[in-house]
């Protein structure tokens, strides 16, 4: 089955604990909602370095990105409708981007 990388931009760090675990249960409800489709759970990332030609800057790059996760679906539609459910997306906080994996 082919697998798609979900790579999250946006969202941010909780204020509270208590606002921490209601995160937490919001992702962790959308991971069990997925099941299997699951491949990688992924994690969040720090601030990334950019690396080009001209040399190397600490910005994030145009699209800083803030974690991923690796799903297999059936098709890329099918991964995008499971990338609606997202955390970030219901709270508005953050975009999902969704990336096929090329098998080499």
């Amino acid at each position: 089955m082919p697998k798609f990388v979900f790579a999250y931009h946006g969202g941010g760090m909780p204020e509270t604990p208590e606002e921490g675990a209601r995160m937490m249960a919001a992702w962790n409800d959308w991971y069990a909602a997925m099941g299997d489709a699951v491949v990688d759970g992924g994690a969040p990332v720090g601030q990334s370095m950019t690396v080009s030609q001209g040399g190397v800057t600490g910005d994030g790059g145009a699209n800083p990105l803030s974690g991923y996760t690796v799903v297999q679906a059936d098709t890329i539609d099918a991964a995008c409708e499971m990338a609606n459910g997202c955390p970030m997306i219901a709270d508005g906080s953050g975009t999902v981007e969704v990336a096929p994996v090329i098998e080499m």
